[in-house]
């Protein structure tokens, strides 16, 4: 069935005379209403006259790794909300395991004539993998605009939360609360991500005068590897744990429990992202807040500026995340915890209340 003019123009809030010199693709309609009519055909489903099909600029791509972990949908509905605000409508494209490979993603956004792509926690942030695509996209003058993850090889706009200080901001937490023995974990270090937190994790350390050598486990990302990663720092007495992600965090919390350490009166933990649902967790997880929202909003910013043809700056624009306490950090022990094996049932304290979030655009700015 064929779109109803109707249909179309409330949703656009246009009339349907102007709705069918849109579809016509006659002269005399300015391009932000043409925009609006085109997206209202996409988002009510309908098919785009073959004549319009090579117009889409309506349209634009956004790769993401996974929906597993709840940061990369927060982002995408930040992302979405955002691009809509400017008239486009994102293809969202989610990889895997197995699956379809973000160059097939791409081959299949160019078969969609898409006017740009938003890149999440992709290959770009692989220190080992080519980044000839990206290049050729560029070469093409396809605006793309890329988030955590950061090479000078690609002249491109990039997203970034500013990593080494999440790191920073967790270990100086748990000194504060008296620990010596702080353990890290993370995804492999090829990340540019996982380096930089990894950085900022040993600069802090280094400043407070103790050592992580052979406290670093990187690991898979997940609640498997954070488990895994957990269960041989434990064995080394650590007494405290830095985790790369909110879910490698409930990893650790798992494997601790396990072994018969409470959190966090034998054991401490400090998750990253600060996903959705964290605050409650058994105890509320304390996490290093990366502002998705505001890095959001400036990717889809700077993807929609460079599709209209105004200047980007091709460099990093780096956020600021926000440490935020709640219960699964306390004081250090007074005494080394045994490590039990077997799974025990904890009680759970908070032992400081969860700060009030700030608004995310006040933040100046996967893993």
């Amino acid at each position: 069935m064929g779109p109803r003019l109707a249909d179309i123009a409330r949703h656009a809030g246009v009339s349907e005379a102007t709705v069918s010199r849109v579809l016509n693709d006659k002269p005399g309609v300015g391009s932000d209403t043409r925009k609006a009519v085109l997206t209202a055909l996409d988002v009510l489903g309908y098919e785009r006259p073959a004549r319009l099909r090579q117009r889409s600029a309506g349209l634009v791509g956004m790769v993401i790794p996974e929906l597993d972990n709840p940061v990369f949908p927060m982002f995408a509905q930040a992302a979405e909300g955002a691009l809509a605000q400017r008239g486009y409508t994102p293809v969202l494209c989610t990889q895997t395991p197995g699956g379809i490979s973000e160059d097939e993603y791409v081959e299949l956004l160019l078969e969609r004539n898409v006017s740009g792509i938003l890149f999440v926690s992709g290959k770009h942030a692989d220190t080992t993998a080519s980044h000839e695509r990206y290049q050729t996209l560029v070469s093409r003058r396809l605006p793309i605009v890329l988030v955590n993850g950061y090479t000078e090889s690609i002249p491109a706009a990039f997203i970034s939360a500013d990593d080494r200080e999440a790191g920073r901001l967790a270990v100086n937490h748990l000194v504060a609360l008296g620990h010596t023995r702080i353990g890290f974990t993370s995804g492999p270090e090829r990340y540019v991500p996982v380096r930089r937190k990894l950085e900022g994790f040993h600069q802090a350390l280094a400043e407070h005068g103790l050592d992580g050598d052979g406290l670093v486990e990187l690991s898979l990302f997940g609640v498997e590897g954070g488990h895994a990663a957990a269960v041989r720092l434990i064995e080394r007495g650590v007494t405290a744990m830095v985790c790369g992600s909110d879910i490698m965090a409930l990893g650790a919390i798992r494997a601790a429990r396990q072994r018969g350490l409470r959190v966090p009166q034998d054991f401490s933990v400090v998750g990253y992202d600060d996903s959705q649902l964290i605050a409650f967790t058994d105890p509320p997880l304390t996490t290093v807040r990366q502002p998705v929202n505001a890095m959001a909003m400036a990717a889809a910013r700077a993807l929609c500026d460079e599709i209209a043809g105004h200047p980007v700056s091709h460099a990093e624009y780096v956020f600021d995340p926000e440490l935020v306490v709640r219960g699964s950090t306390a004081a250090a022990p007074t005494a080394p915890a045994v490590s039990v094996p077997g799974p025990v049932t904890p009680e759970a304290r908070v032992n400081s209340p969860v700060p009030p979030r700030r608004d995310p655009q006040e933040a100046a700015q996967g893993r």
